[in-house]
């Protein structure tokens, strides 16, 4: 199962060492589509952060832009013998 959540972007900020981090939350607004309803009844709030260290990926991020996140279960990872 897959769960999609619909996020603003609040700021990108550099890392010293290089890389950005950008913040998102959950921001929803009644008189806007009629999908914002649906994700604000579904999430009504939350937020993330994510570090980003490809120039070519944080450059497409613009500040005060929705974006969908979503999450799809992984395969589990198999643990090494010792």
């Amino acid at each position: 199962m897959a769960i999609r959540c619909k996020m603003r972007l609040e700021d990108v900020v550099s890392n010293a060492w290089g890389g950005r981090k950008a913040f998102f939350s959950c921001q929803y607004d009644q008189r806007l589509a009629e999908e914002d309803a649906a994700f604000q009844k579904a999430s009504p709030t939350g937020s993330a952060e994510f570090v980003i260290d490809n120039p070519k990926a944080s450059e497409q991020l613009v500040i005060g832009e929705y974006y969908y996140v979503d999450f799809h279960a992984g395969p589990k990872q198999e643990t090494k013998s010792a």
